[in-house]
Formats: C-alpha cells, sequence, structure tokens
C-alpha cells in the first residue's frame, strides 16, 4: 500500500466512508471529519507510519503540517516519511 492509499483509508476510516469516495482535493470537513477528527486522523497518521506530525491542535493555522485539503496531507506525510528515511 503506497503513502498515498495509507493517509486515504485513515482519513476515511474517520470519517466513516469507503475510500474510493475520498479524493485529494477534498477538505476535511467536506469527508465531514470536525476538530477533534482531525487530532484522532493525525493520530492514526503517525501510529500507522511511526513518526511525528509537527501539528498543534490548539492552533492548526501555525502548524507546519497542511491539513488544507487530503493532497496536501498525503504530500506532507511523504515529506515526512521522506526526511526519516
Amino acid at each position: 500500500m503506497t503513502t498515498r492509499e495509507r493517509v486515504i483509508a485513515i482519513i476515511a476510516e474517520q470519517a466513516l466512508l469507503d475510500p474510493s469516495d475520498v479524493r485529494e482535493d477534498m477538505t476535511l470537513a467536506d469527508v465531514g471529519i470536525d476538530s477533534l477528527g482531525v487530532v484522532e486522523s493525525i493520530y492514526a497518521i503517525e501510529e500507522a507510519f511511526d513518526l511525528t506530525v509537527p501539528f498543534n491542535a490548539n492552533d492548526p493555522q501555525a502548524s507546519e503540517f497542511d491539513i488544507s485539503t487530503v493532497g496536501s496531507i498525503i504530500q506532507a506525510v511523504e515529506g515526512l516519511v521522506a526526511e526519516r528515511a
């Protein structure tokens, strides 16, 4: 499973959707994930990829981790995975 597929699967699981219903141009709000769901999604990504995401739940806009769209989350995770390698 690619990084893209894993991130989409995690987001779909949090949103109670089928992964095929999640597109990269969607926001987390588009898929029905609220602020608590965002935090849960970040934790799930950290666990799945064994990494630490630079995300501040108290001030998401100030975080270095771009959660504006599903695609931006995929890119950010790919970057963190590459840094670790």
